[in-house]
């Protein structure tokens, strides 16, 4: 089964509208140190709090969370396992 690999680039240019987080709750959590939008812990690739590998049964939200996103810094693609 194939993984999705989502990444925040570049991550300062969020704007904290919580939009990810409310679309793909599982993916995306705000930062508690400069509320900016992060991958959840369980998920980031090498303790990357901008990237992570999800299973491919986020992949819907993760698609709308980056269309959803007003300064468009969510990436994603499908990776082989």
């Amino acid at each position: 089964m194939a993984k999705i690999r989502v990444w925040i680039d570049p991550r300062d240019n969020c704007i904290s509208d919580m939009v990810c987080v409310s679309i793909c709750p599982d993916v995306f959590e705000m930062s508690p140190e400069d509320n900016k939008s992060q991958i959840v812990e369980q998920y980031r690739k090498d303790g990357n709090i901008a990237e992570g590998i999800v299973p491919e049964d986020f992949k819907d939200c993760v698609e709308q969370a980056a269309a959803a996103c007003p300064v468009q810094i969510i990436h994603f693609e499908e990776v082989a396992e």
